[in-house]
């Protein structure tokens, strides 16, 4: 099925107009990208292998950084190649592939970060009943319900704007194809279309964060029930928990509980939550976590012996 508009293609101006200062930002977004899909990879593989990390809230951990790099993957290479070659042009159904994408990954990874906060939630508070109730089958299963709410999400998106009539111009102010940017290319009225963004976007972030900032608050809450060691457990897998939830969802918030308008910030904002988040996850879990961090420098060893002999 066509879309019925009148653009073929998009004109992406990018993050900056000076090519020496384009040069500068591409030698910086390889090495973020870099980082970030090794230190990604290294915590799921850190996770499959070490036998002292099969547990449910490792088992997320994987999934969310498999999740970082494929949200990653979705738009820093094309950032990157941008920056490079001075390429501005995105074809119509390109634009509509990355928007895709993008809110796949980004909706999946929103809501496994919830699942991750019920995950704490019945291991800080109901102990007890932790294995009974956070089973493998359970955890598949919020597992693939985080992946559906994260296409389900995306299809909404997509089918919002893919059928908008875009009749020119075709100029993007901004360095990837993104909801609001795109709505201010259709010649319509696009004020109903806005709300219906902002319900699917700002609300499910809105709503989301909420709830998490809810859960972490009756985990905390709950953590004078333990010992002191439980409280220096819990404290550092929930503050390293938080730490990610603020640095995704703060700019997210800003950018989608709005009526359907851009501001120069946005560039910036888009940044920090689609390339620096997700190359910072894993520092944050790994130097918060004793076990994770422990876990990698024994892998290490391993592989350092293995070699030497």
């Amino acid at each position: 099925m066509e879309s019925k508009n009148n653009v073929t293609y998009f004109v992406l101006l990018g993050l900056t107009k000076n090519p020496k200062e384009g040069k500068a930002l591409f030698v910086m977004f390889l090495f973020l990208y870099i980082l970030t899909v090794v230190g990604n990879f290294l915590i799921i593989v850190t996770i499959i292998v070490s036998k002292s990390l099969k547990t449910p809230m490792y088992f997320f951990l994987a999934c969310l950084s498999f999740m970082d790099i494929t949200y990653s993957s979705s738009i820093t290479p094309r950032l990157i190649s941008d920056l490079f070659f001075g390429e501005k042009t995105i074809t119509f159904k390109s634009c509509m592939t990355q928007l895709f994408t993008e809110h796949l990954f980004s909706g999946s990874g929103v809501f496994l970060l919830l699942v991750m906060a019920y995950d704490r939630y019945v291991a800080i508070c109901k102990p007890l009943h932790y294995l009974v109730i956070m089973r493998q089958r359970v955890c598949v299963v919020l597992l693939v319900v985080s992946w559906v709410g994260g296409f389900l999400h995306s299809v909404i998106q997509l089918s919002t704007v893919y059928w908008l009539p875009f009749c020119g111009p075709n100029i993007i102010d901004h360095f990837l194809c993104d909801m609001y940017p795109l709505l201010k290319l259709v010649c319509t009225d696009t004020f109903v279309i806005g709300i219906l963004v902002l319900a699917n976007g700002g609300l499910i972030c809105t709503v989301v964060f909420l709830l998490l900032l809810i859960s972490y608050g009756v985990i905390l809450h709950s953590l004078k029930n333990l010992s002191q060691e439980g409280r220096r457990k819990a404290l550092q897998t929930c503050g390293s928990h938080i730490t990610v939830v603020v640095c995704f969802f703060v700019p997210c918030i800003f950018i989608y509980v709005r009526p359907a308008k851009t501001f120069y910030i946005d560039k910036s904002l888009t940044v920090f939550y689609t390339v620096i988040t997700p190359m910072l996850n894993p520092l944050i879990y790994s130097l918060r976590n004793s076990e994770l961090t422990y876990a990698m420098k024994k892998l290490w060893k391993r592989n350092i012996i293995s070699h030497i002999k």
